[in-house]
């Protein structure tokens, strides 16, 4: 069978998820302001898909070999390529529909959307008057010139390309770029009401203001169309021995600001000399992804889209809840020393977080803590916590992950003030990311040791921990706290490889162990003993773990996949995966966290993870996937798996025709993240009237 017929290329399947969001956006079920920000999120997700995997299979177009068609399920670069941006041409076609049907929704809610045309003359002196005390001072005029080389366009940035003429006096056209600083007070100006709400793009804000931004000029026709940029974000790290690593990501990024496009978005009514000007200012070619659009870009920006109607036009918001086995009356440590705790976000607060760490920073016995942290909050709390340790005299240790894409200029200043109060940072392994969530506290008493640890499948993020799925295990147990120090060990002496007898480790550890999870299985089934497998996870393409996947279904092991994103393994093929079934959730909450179970003889394994099966998650990051020993928490973990393997409104089907369909389920309705969060909050009543 040919690779094409066994896997789904990644990058497929990726698109394939993004379209799922945009079904969000459809979704007439889903309040109408969300639907907007979904269509932001569905924008924000194909920048990142150009930058960085439509960036690197454009590099490596002309390469032939079996390892690259491998890598690419069964494709060259450049048969994928013109693949990949029809798909996106398509999704950008369905994102306008979807678009234009809002702003109709819009209206019949009493919001507008106006442009430049459209203002009333007391709109027109509003928008005058904010134009020159908000934006004014931050639009940067940026004069085309054959004498002068072509600047340097920003990825994250949309421009307005202007065209000046003069046609009684036929001089030749002047030629312009704007950026539109949106970063300022957002993408959107919201006007006074005058009985209805309305709202304006900041571009045509701009657009009405043109005249004032080229009064020096004398024209008698002006036009302003939007472009957009995107470029490719590898960072190349240089070998120069004599620059420290901080160095090389410091030079990294500044290069980045330069790298190659890799996808060229413009208003398909721009005139065509103003669109080959950029064209050839900008070296574009054949390969670089030119796509015509519409007026707007950069949709990224409708992720902050304001709500001037009611709350009905958003999600309702629920308050995390309050956690059974901890309160602000208690140690956290102690409890701890009785039991494992689960944390469930966003269905708990990421402030049992914090606390774990601030009683630490405050605990007289407590001697050292660590943390791994791979992207953090603008504004941190968790590095508020761990300076005020450090000035409490412990000994902290923090392990920063320097590139975390897209996250490294903020890794470096946490970097810089955490050396600055005395911390000790530590900047991974080299050749390895640090992608694992873990942190580990002694505690000295009585002159023994006692240790604490935290193990998760997401970061410690206050911002994220809101709207990402995300568990996070709290526990005493020697068995774990010995190992996650192993852990710890291995960041400040890479040279040594420590074994595992509980945690599964990656770069090290992590395939060998799944395949002799994944063999167990196939031994029971063989043997006649309960097996299966619940997997969830983010992504699903490592290829080589996919055919221990297909041989489990061969050998009748039931598997369950659910899979958010991408998933290169094709379930229900005759023969190969008749007995996998995968499916895909997308709604309110980003489903990130990571659960592997295995049915082992009746007897099953629970395991908690920071590792997608990728192969980068696999064999180049430092990974780690915990065992969960609690019976009490490994009922929780079932519960929660069954509640999501039961939604019959937000579940689509992973299948070979890549449809989406929604997977249909009779009986009552389950949306499963609105059933969890019900099952908590009865989990915690329970509990608190026991």
């Amino acid at each position: 069978m040919s690779l094409k017929k066994k896997y789904i290329n990644r990058d497929k399947s990726w698109l394939q998820f993004n379209a799922r969001v945009l079904q969000e956006a459809a979704d007439k079920k889903t309040p109408l302001i969300e639907r907007m920000r979904f269509l932001g999120i569905h924008s924000n997700n194909l920048d990142e898909f150009f930058r960085v995997r439509y960036a690197s299979i454009r590099r490596m177009s002309g390469l032939k070999g079996k390892k690259i068609m491998h890598e690419l399920g069964g494709y060259t670069a450049n048969e994928l390529l013109p693949e990949l941006t029809d798909l996106v041409i398509d999704q950008q076609k369905r994102s306008q529909e979807i678009y234009d049907s809002l702003i109709e929704e819009l209206r019949e809610n009493e919001i507008f959307m106006i442009d430049e045309k459209s203002l009333t003359a007391s709109q027109q002196d509003f928008v005058r008057k904010y134009y020159v005390e908000k934006i004014s001072p931050s639009v940067f005029n940026l004069i085309l010139s054959p004498e002068r080389a072509f600047p340097e366009l920003k990825d994250k940035s949309i421009y307005l390309a202007i065209k000046l003429e003069n046609k009684k006096e036929l001089e030749n056209p002047v030629y312009s770029l704007i950026e539109v600083p949106s970063e300022l007070n957002g993408r959107f100006v919201i006007l006074p009401k005058y009985g209805k709400h309305y709202i304006m793009y900041l571009d045509d804000l701009i657009r009405f203001n043109l005249n004032y931004v080229f009064f020096i000029f004398k024209f008698d026709q002006i036009s302003a169309h939007t472009i957009k940029i995107t470029r490719d974000a590898e960072m190349n790290i240089d070998d120069d021995l004599s620059k420290s690593f901080l160095e090389k990501i410091q030079k990294g990024i500044k290069d980045r600001k330069q790298a190659d496009p890799v996808r060229f978005i413009y208003d398909r009514n721009i005139d065509e000399d103003v669109f080959d000007k950029i064209k050839k200012g900008m070296g574009l070619t054949q390969y670089d992804s030119l796509i015509a659009g519409g007026k707007y870009h950069n949709k990224k920006d409708l992720m902050k889209f304001p709500n001037v109607g009611g709350p009905e036009l958003e999600f309702g918001s629920h308050e995390p809840v309050a956690h059974p086995d901890l309160d602000m009356d208690h140690s956290i440590l102690s409890v701890l020393d009785k039991k494992d705790v689960l944390l469930f976000l966003p269905y708990h607060s990421f402030s049992f977080i914090i606390r774990f760490i601030r009683e630490a920073a405050i605990d007289p016995k407590v001697v050292s803590i660590n943390i791994s942290l791979y992207r953090l909050a603008t504004e941190s709390r968790i590095i508020s916590a761990l300076i005020n340790a450090a000035k409490n005299g412990k000994t902290v240790t923090v392990v920063v992950e320097l590139q975390a894409r897209f996250d490294e200029e903020n890794n470096i200043k946490w970097t810089n003030r955490l050396r600055a109060e005395g911390v000790k940072v530590i900047h991974g392994v080299a050749g390895l990311k640090v992608h694992s969530k873990i942190c580990w506290v002694r505690k000295v008493d009585q002159g023994k040791n006692k240790d604490y640890a935290i193990v998760g499948t997401g970061n410690f993020h206050e911002g994220t921990a809101k709207f990402y799925t995300d568990y996070h295990l709290l526990t005493a147990d020697k068995r774990i706290t010995k190992e996650v120090r192993k852990v710890f060990d291995f960041f400040k002496s890479n040279y040594k490889v420590y074994k595992y007898q509980h945690l599964i480790v990656s770069p090290h550890y992590t395939r060998g162990g799944l395949v002799r999870l994944i063999n167990n299985e196939i031994e029971n089934a063989k043997k006649g003993l309960p097996s299966g497998m619940i997997l969830k996870m983010n992504s699903l393409s490592d290829l080589d773990l996919i055919d221990k996947l297909y041989e489990a279904s061969s050998c009748g092991v039931k598997i369950k996949l659910i899979v958010r994103g991408i998933c290169s393994l094709i379930p229900q093929l005759p023969g190969i995966s008749e007995n996998i079934e995968a499916i895909s959730i997308v709604d309110k909450y980003l489903e990130h966290s990571r659960v592997f179970v295995f049915t082992n003889g009746g007897e099953p394994k629970y395991y908690l993870s920071s590792a997608d099966w990728m192969r980068r998650n696999v064999d180049y990051r430092v990974e780690v996937s915990v065992p969960i020993y609690s019976k009490s928490i490994q009922n929780q973990l079932k519960d929660h798996l069954n509640i999501i393997w039961s939604d019959n409104v937000k579940s689509r089907l992973h299948n070979q025709e890549q449809n989406n369909a929604y997977r249909k389920i009779s009986g009552t309705l389950v949306r499963s993240q609105e059933e969890m969060f019900n099952y908590v909050l009865k989990s915690s009543k329970k509990n608190q009237l026991v």
